[in-house]
């Protein structure tokens, strides 16, 4: 019975070294491989869209019309969406990943 469960890991590890190399090359490049020049663009780019929510909450919106209203806020939810997107950082599982951590645990112990 306990050769059963070694070669049922065995087998997990096998398929899990041939399937997640395949997988690897569409992750993110972290942060910290990045050339400085990179990060400092990101910076530039974070300072300039401040600057223009500033410029837009200072606007006198009483004079514009009502698709100019329109087109103000289509930008302040892009900018805010592009804030969003570049401040998420961390390490995202798929849902068939946590499975297969599970089971693996559960084989384990």
């Amino acid at each position: 019975m306990h050769v059963k469960n070694i070669i049922r890991v065995a087998v997990f590890a096998v398929v899990m070294a041939i399937t997640l190399p395949a997988r690897a090359n569409t992750m993110a490049i972290p942060d910290s491989t990045l050339p400085n020049s990179a990060a400092g663009t990101k910076e530039e780019r974070g300072q300039q869209m401040l600057n223009r929510l500033e410029e837009i909450r200072s606007m006198d919106k009483s004079t514009l019309t009502r698709e100019q209203k329109k087109e103000l806020r289509k930008e302040v939810k892009a900018i805010r969406k592009e804030a969003k997107r570049d401040e998420i950082k961390g390490i995202y599982l798929s849902i068939g990943a946590v499975i297969i951590i599970v089971l693996l645990l559960i084989l384990i112990l």
